[in-house]
């Protein structure tokens, strides 16, 4: 069985950045990346997930998935990849998946067995503490009790629900939830589309629609996340 969350320790080589989602957008992407003079070398790239759907490129995806410094995290849309023979094929064709139908059986089941690959779930230590990473929101009040019901689950039932709710939910951000992840420095997150990034407690919403042509593609250096969280307390404050 996969892992459901991967752990990285610090970075002392180099940076640690954050993307939002990227939607098949992999050019665009390597040329925000050469913008801020991304070493692969020594710095690391983690995504909140959504590899594909909606771009031209989602056959670049296990090109980037086979780069040693690009870690993602599963989105609700490679959600779909992993579950290619089993979910609402037109749900996820209105959603973009249109590029995988297009796809041989043998390329379709390659790209399934790498997202199956993919965690739900990513934490990584910075110099200022532990930074959570999931596609869309943390389903309880601690990282530490997700991180417990991600690893140890009571039944097949019950992950499901917990799995689905850090790839879906939108609760935090709709009902602009400032609470917070208490055990974590803070938690990156996509999913929902912004104009720029959102901050609510110590929760980061990053995915500023760099799929799309009006849009760009936030690259949080991990390292500033305490100066980014103080910044949007003291506008909260105001």
């Amino acid at each position: 069985m996969p892992e459901l969350i991967k752990r990285f320790a610090k970075n002392t080589a180099g940076r640690d950045f954050a993307v939002g989602d990227i939607h098949g957008c992999f050019t665009k992407l390597q040329q925000a990346l050469d913008g801020i003079g991304f070493d692969p070398a020594a710095d690391r790239l983690f995504s909140v997930g959504d590899l594909v759907d909606r771009g031209p490129e989602c056959d670049m995806a296990l090109e980037w998935l086979a780069k040693p410094w690009f870690h993602p995290v599963r989105g609700n849309h490679d959600d779909y990849v992993c579950r290619y023979d089993s979910c609402d094929l037109g749900n996820w064709l209105i959603n973009g998946g249109g590029w995988f139908l297009s796809l041989n059986s043998d390329e379709q089941a390659e790209f399934a067995v790498q997202f199956r690959e993919l965690p739900i779930a990513i934490e990584l230590e910075t110099d200022a503490g532990l930074v959570g990473i999931v596609h869309a929101d943390c389903p309880f009040p601690t990282w530490g009790q997700t991180v417990a019901e991600l690893t140890e689950p009571e039944s097949p039932k019950r992950l499901k629900l917990v799995k689905n709710t850090c790839m879906w939910s939108r609760t935090r951000i709709e009902m602009v939830d400032t609470s917070g992840i208490p055990d974590l420095l803070a938690l990156v997150v996509g999913h929902t589309p912004l104009r720029s990034i959102a901050v609510l407690g110590n929760v980061v919403h990053i995915d500023t629609v760099g799929w799309r042509d009006e849009g760009h593609f936030t690259l949080m250096d991990l390292n500033t996340l305490p100066a980014v969280i103080e910044a949007a307390g003291a506008k909260w404050r105001e």
